[in-house]
């Protein structure tokens, strides 16, 4: 039973050492290709140009709760007051 648990294990090793090894191949033949294909850069380009509509409507949305908190504070102030 150890001795084919200890082949086991070699043949495992194995396996896992070679697909580490084409892993690696695969990705330095993209990088020495160029890196990232032009579907890539559209999707990056157009997940850049969504993140840049959240940010904007994001900072819009902030200006109008500024504006409601001035409007709920001075409310209440006239409240007191009165």
């Amino acid at each position: 039973m150890p001795a084919v648990m200890i082949v086991a294990i070699v043949f495992g090793g194995i396996i896992l050492a070679l697909s580490i090894i084409g892993s690696t191949i695969v990705m330095i033949a993209k990088i020495l290709k160029g890196g990232i294909s032009r579907k890539d850069q559209r999707f990056e380009a157009e997940e850049a140009k969504m993140v840049q509509e959240m940010y904007h409507s994001l900072s819009r949305m902030e200006e109008r709760i500024d504006a409601l908190e001035t409007i709920i504070l001075d409310r209440e102030r006239k409240d007191c007051k009165e």
